[in-house]
């Protein structure tokens, strides 16, 4: 008897645990609980073995007892549940909506890359290649950026020494050390390739034999091809367009993935603006550290894109994965995507312009985008927070105001924001942040980086969530912005947000913001 009564009591104080865990966010109803137990629990003590009545007794008092903190227990631990849930803010639940969205983004991109290697394996093609060097030789040295230019024979005439014309005029000769210009003449007509190297010899003889130019022919051999490259009469007139395009650049590309770092896609008939060359390096210095697969630096829609040459391997076998009439544009959206890069990343404004000499069906097959006209800035009404030290009348609501004025702070730290918080969401479409002094450079922010914030939190914090948009370079940033393809979501926060504590001032001169205008009601 004494054995049981010890179990009983033993099984109590296992409940009277779980009733004590179940209570643990609530102490005045935890101290209620406990004085009761100090009760009950000297009650069921087994100083000495009862009798049976009594024994009955206390039995039937420790069911009705023990009953009765289990039906407590599981209130208190529903009541408990609920605490917690509720004590859950909007926040933190959006956030974990997003990462396990984010997972399961890069958890089906993964399988996507997987699944692309596999296919790469595959297909070989470019292990049947052949080049003839035409004019120059390769640089001793890997540089750092590769312009590529791939042209063609056409009946209209070609724009290609107009291009490197403009290129070479672009170019001081400090910024030429820094690239190789690689020429791919893919027409494979005789009379046009001796023509065409002899006027690119004539005009830029001196960067031919500085190795600053190099001009090659280049052609497929292989047998599993079903009909010769050149041979397009039976495709219709863009297929044959396409195909002809994807395997001319993959032929380019293909030969350039040892030049250098990164490699510049260019049409041959592109004019390019100045200090294109310091444009695109202090762009590729901001970005190093952060993943990217294509930077643009205009909207064309083949002409403009970086790349790491680490990838091109794999963008000519994606050329060839897919059949002949996919535009090559399109192939280039889906390999960006393929790598984990959701949105576009483009430069504003655009450094490199159509000359446009295209045929009738050339104008058909590669229709060029219209270039996005913007106006002046219309930032909509906002409020401006920030956690760095404000100095004398450097309010932070200056640097968002169009004017002269502007927000200046001491030693920002790592850290420290200055956001943004949009009155109501936006679509915005472009984003320029400038710091420090426009000529002299000095006071810049000089690590930091623009974020895109979504969810406003209440009283004015800012937003539950944020994806980068791009770091500053040189001190600032100019950027279009992009969304993921059938979102609906609008922007409601922008943060500057300092990566590296300076000991300086820090002036933040303008944040400038372009937004969608609104459909107007019918």
């Amino acid at each position: 008897m004494a054995q049981t009564c010890q179990q009983a009591f033993s099984l109590y104080l296992r409940l009277d645990s779980k009733l004590l865990i179940s209570t643990k966010h609530n102490p005045g109803k935890a101290q209620a609980q406990k004085r009761n137990s100090g009760s009950i629990s000297g009650s069921l003590l087994c100083r000495t073995a009862p009798g049976p009545s009594i024994m009955n007794h206390f039995l039937w008092r420790y069911i009705i007892v023990a009953v009765s903190l289990v039906f407590l227990g599981f209130i208190f631990q529903e009541n408990n549940q609920e605490h917690v849930e509720y004590s859950l803010s909007m926040e933190e639940k959006r956030r974990t909506v997003w990462q396990l969205l984010q997972e399961e983004i890069k958890s089906e991109n993964k399988k996507h890359l997987e699944t692309f290697k596999k296919m790469r394996k595959n297909y070989p093609l470019l292990q049947h290649t052949n080049y003839k060097f035409l004019a120059g030789t390769i640089p001793q040295e890997k540089k750092l950026l590769t312009v590529g230019i791939s042209s063609v024979h056409r009946p209209r005439g070609s724009d290609l020494l107009s291009t490197l014309q403009s290129l070479f005029h672009a170019s001081s000769e400090p910024e030429l050390k820094y690239i190789t210009v690689l020429v791919h003449l893919s027409d494979p007509d005789p009379e046009w390739l001796s023509q065409t190297v002899a006027n690119i010899s004539s005009l830029f003889k001196q960067h031919i034999e500085a190795q600053k130019l190099l001009v090659i022919h280049g052609f497929l051999n292989d047998p599993s091809l079903p009909e010769d490259l050149n041979n397009t009469n039976h495709f219709s007139s863009c297929e044959a367009l396409y195909f002809r395009q994807k395997a001319d650049y993959a032929l380019l590309m293909n030969f350039a993935s040892n030049l250098s770092d990164y490699f510049l896609m260019i049409g041959d008939d592109v004019h390019f603006a100045p200090k294109f060359v310091y444009a695109i390096y202090w762009a590729l210095s901001a970005w190093k550290e952060i993943h990217w697969v294509i930077l643009e630096f205009s909207s064309l829609s083949f002409s403009g894109k970086v790349f790491h040459t680490s990838d091109l391997s794999r963008l000519t076998s994606f050329f060839f994965l897919f059949p002949k009439d996919t535009p090559t544009d399109l192939l280039l959206s889906k390999f960006r995507f393929l790598l984990a890069q959701d949105i576009p990343i483009r430069f504003s404004p655009s450094i490199f312009h159509h000359m446009h000499n295209y045929s009738v069906v050339e104008d058909t097959c590669f229709p060029v985008d219209k270039e996005k006209v913007f106006d002046e800035p219309d930032n909509p009404l906002a409020s401006v927070i920030t956690d760095m030290m404000t100095v004398g009348n450097f309010f932070p609501q200056y640097a968002y105001i169009l004017n002269e004025e502007y927000y200046a702070t001491l030693d920002p730290l790592k850290g420290n924001h200055l956001t943004v918080i949009l009155e109501r969401p936006q679509k915005v479409t472009r984003i320029v942040v400038l710091t420090g002094f426009h000529k002299e450079g000095m006071y810049q922010l000089q690590q930091g980086q623009v974020e895109l914030g979504y969810d406003p939190m209440e009283d004015s914090k800012g937003c539950a969530r944020y994806t980068l948009l791009g770091p500053l370079v040189e001190g600032n940033l100019d950027q279009m912005v992009f969304y993921e393809d059938d979102s609906v979501e609008e922007l409601s926060c922008i943060r500057l947000l300092v990566l590296a504590s300076q000991d300086s001032w820090l002036l933040v001169r303008q944040i400038k913001v372009w937004t969608e205008p609104e459909e107007e009601m019918s």
